[in-house]
């Protein structure tokens, strides 16, 4: 769905009460409900699908935050519409919510699974009475957990399997994971039923393993670029020299720094960098040309640079 403002979906002020907020969204459930409104139905499905968006995040006081706090554009890169319609109940705003076949018809299934989001109670979505439907709601998912694991450059790169500890139910359990190549920290990896059991003997709730990146001594990421620093004498700025550079792959690199070149040069090593998820190309390394200048100098060293100040140097 294209980029919206939430605040102007709904027709509220950024400074709306959840009251104000609960409200508005009612108002407009109710005008374009897809099996309730006149006119184009399609357009009122669409609308249907905007406002309910609005609604899931700006009902949800963390989530609001992060929209608040980074944005449409961020926040929307950050959370999946799976992710936004997590724990939304639609028995908040009407007596009956909505049931599976609703909110697969309007929403696609969300992620491809054909079903309501996670924690959203499944019964039918009507106005003023039943119409016929008979609800059963069925059992309620049990609640996700979320353990944070660091990832080292290395294995950004190359992927890695790793053994993960939790505990659920007050017992430490384990489970192993698999990091592809190119996944970078922030990134949250699912492990199914591996959460909380329900209450209601329902399925499950799923583990989320959020990577969280190690700092490494050499090397600094930028998205994926690296980037590593070599020093060299101001002699070596003006005549030019050679310096050597590692590389995540283990390989040395001899790079040729041209006479003149100033400090903060940046040198590239074209596909040197962490591999991009498609798998298929990776980002660049670069080598930024730190020039020293000498604090203190020797007498000959004084003496020599007068000189060349003399020759217009």
């Amino acid at each position: 769905m294209a980029e919206q403002d939430y605040y102007q979906l709904l027709g509220v002020s950024r400074g709306a009460s959840p009251e104000d907020i609960k409200k508005a969204y009612r108002k407009l459930a109710l005008k374009y409900h897809p099996d309730k409104a006149k006119g184009d139905k399609q357009e009122a499905e669409e609308q249907f699908k905007k406002i309910s968006e609005a609604y899931a995040v700006l009902s949800n006081p963390e989530k609001r935050q992060e929209y608040d706090t980074y944005g449409s554009q961020a926040f929307r890169a950050k959370f999946s519409q799976e992710d936004i319609f997590r724990g939304f109940d639609f028995t908040d705003i009407f007596d009956v919510g909505m049931d599976q076949g609703f909110f697969s018809r309007i929403f696609g299934g969300l992620g491809g699974r054909g079903r309501a989001p996670r924690g959203a109670r499944t019964r039918v979505f009507t106005f003023g009475g039943p119409e016929g439907f008979q609800p059963t709601p069925p059992p309620l998912k049990g609640e996700d957990l979320q353990v944070e694991v660091p990832i080292t450059l290395h294995e950004m790169a190359f992927g890695a399997e790793k053994l993960i500890s939790f505990v659920r139910n007050g017992q430490t359990e384990k489970v192993t994971v698999k990091i592809p190549p190119g996944t970078l920290p922030g990134k949250r990896l699912r492990v199914a039923e591996k959460g909380r059991p329900s209450p209601m003997g329902g399925p499950p709730g799923d583990l989320y393993v959020k990577l969280k990146e190690v700092e490494h001594p050499v090397f600094k990421r930028e998205g994926t670029d690296l980037y590593v620093d070599r020093h060299i004498r101001l002699t070596e700025s003006a005549l030019g020299t050679k310096v050597t550079v590692p590389t995540l792959d283990g390989k040395t690199m001899s790079l040729k720094v041209p006479p003149g070149t100033p400090s903060h040069t940046k040198m590239r090593l074209k596909n040197y960098g962490l591999p991009h998820q498609n798998g298929k190309t990776r980002g660049d390394q670069f080598v930024r040309i730190i020039v020293d200048t000498p604090a203190t100098l020797s007498k000959k060293q004084k003496a020599l640079l007068e000189e060349l100040a003399k020759e217009g140097l």
